[in-house]
């Protein structure tokens, strides 16, 4: 069933830019902002994916560009950034989502090779995406960056520690970079999603998948959309005095 998104004013004709956009909660989010009339440019690794997901989006009636690429890549990201501008205009919404290798590793055992790679694709793409397009937010005085952590950067879980080494210093990137430019008009937040449905949790037996569920006080994991609808939340006018913020998505399962 096709989710009814909220409508938020103060979105439409906005550009954004959602890395890892091809699947999951990049995917959902960008879905979310397009059905608010924002132009999307949809970046990840995978072509073929980025293209579906753009598709999708302008088969509804959307605006949407595909722009993939490598974004731990400083010249991949510079292209990016140019042909964006060209197609749609300078980016309003930053949505640097790209990442994900948190699989549990022990860290005795963790290969210092893995350790590097995960920061760089978990923390380093997230620098560098938003170094790319920050400048730009500033000079026009306005913008909002939405940061993606995890539960494993809030604190200690089943994540390999490189990942959530990363996840917690998106977490303070985030309130230093909201700190630094406010006054330029630049918002920026976090998000630290718990477990949400992803091709790898669908694919677990369903007394699996119901046991994990039955952690949560709502009695179910995430799914990408409701991490999306927090998206077009923090990027709206709707949050416009908050900044500095990281909202905790974890179906009630809390802790001090």
């Amino acid at each position: 069933m096709e989710t009814e998104w909220p409508r938020y004013p103060g979105l439409d004709g906005k550009v954004a830019l959602v890395t890892g956009g091809s699947r999951g909660i990049g995917a959902a989010t960008s879905r979310a902002l397009a059905a608010n009339d924002v132009k999307v440019a949809v970046t990840g690794r995978d072509g073929a994916a980025v293209d579906r997901v753009v598709k999708e989006i302008t088969d509804a009636g959307g605006t949407a560009l595909a722009a993939p690429g490598d974004v731990t890549d400083q010249d991949t990201l510079a292209r990016i950034r140019a042909s964006v501008e060209s197609e749609l205009g300078p980016v309003d919404i930053l949505a640097p989502f790209a990442g994900g290798q948190g699989a549990p590793a022990p860290t005795a055992g963790l290969d210092p090779a893995r350790w590097r790679a995960v920061l760089e694709s978990d923390l380093t793409s997230v620098f560098l995406t938003v170094h790319e397009f920050l400048p730009g937010m500033i000079e026009r005085r306005g913008g909002s960056i939405v940061l993606m952590s995890s539960t494993a950067g809030r604190r200690p879980g089943g994540a390999n520690a490189a990942y959530a080494a990363a996840k917690a210093g998106v977490v303070m990137f985030a309130q230093h970079l909201a700190a630094e430019v406010g006054g330029d008009g630049v918002r920026v937040n976090c998000l630290a999603p718990s477990a949400v449905l992803n091709d790898k949790l669908a694919a677990l037996p369903a007394e699996r998948l119901l046991h994990l569920s039955s952690a949560f006080p709502l009695g179910r994991i995430g799914d990408p959309d409701d991490v999306a609808q927090a998206v077009l939340y923090l990027a709206s006018p709707a949050s416009s005095w908050v900044t500095g913020a990281t909202l905790d998505l974890t179906g009630g399962r809390v802790s001090g």
